[in-house]
């Protein structure tokens, strides 16, 4: 299966912000377990990250027509006021899981509105860097 992870903005900075929040893995970390768990199940799982809202609606678009057969978003703070990438997901009719390391219910109030949310399949949050594969694994059980 062909999944694509899209991290936003700030993700590429895991284990050098906010520790107490994201904890101290940083994102090479990530990016290994990501692919130690897209050998486990024998996917092709491409990770892509941008600071930039408009690489990220790009990509999600190009999804469109790359064989791209599921997705795990995190959006960063895209999640809150993004209504081109919401849309761009819209238009995507693969499973999509948003994903979220902190638990963001928990967190300041303009954390908990996700414009994003509505258009996905399933929110993951409050799960560290495992909800990533708690995502990839609910993309692989819907096949």
């Amino acid at each position: 299966m062909k999944i694509l992870v899209i991290n936003g903005p700030n993700i590429n900075f895991l284990g050098i912000r906010e520790k107490s929040v994201y904890g101290t893995r940083d994102y090479q970390y990530l990016l290994d377990m990501i692919q130690k768990k897209a050998q486990e199940t024998e996917s092709d799982i491409t990770v892509f990250q941008s600071n930039h809202e408009g690489a990220i609606i790009d990509r999600i678009q190009e999804a469109y027509s790359d064989g791209t057969e599921g997705i795990v978003i995190n959006p960063g703070a895209y999640t809150h006021y993004s209504y081109a990438i919401r849309d761009a997901l819209a238009s995507i009719t693969v499973p999509k899981v948003e994903i979220h390391i902190s638990d963001i219910t928990n967190r300041e109030p303009f954390r908990k509105i996700s414009v994003t949310a509505p258009v996905c399949d399933r929110q993951i949050y409050g799960q560290g860097l495992e909800g990533y594969l708690q995502a990839v694994d609910f993309i692989l059980d819907r096949d």
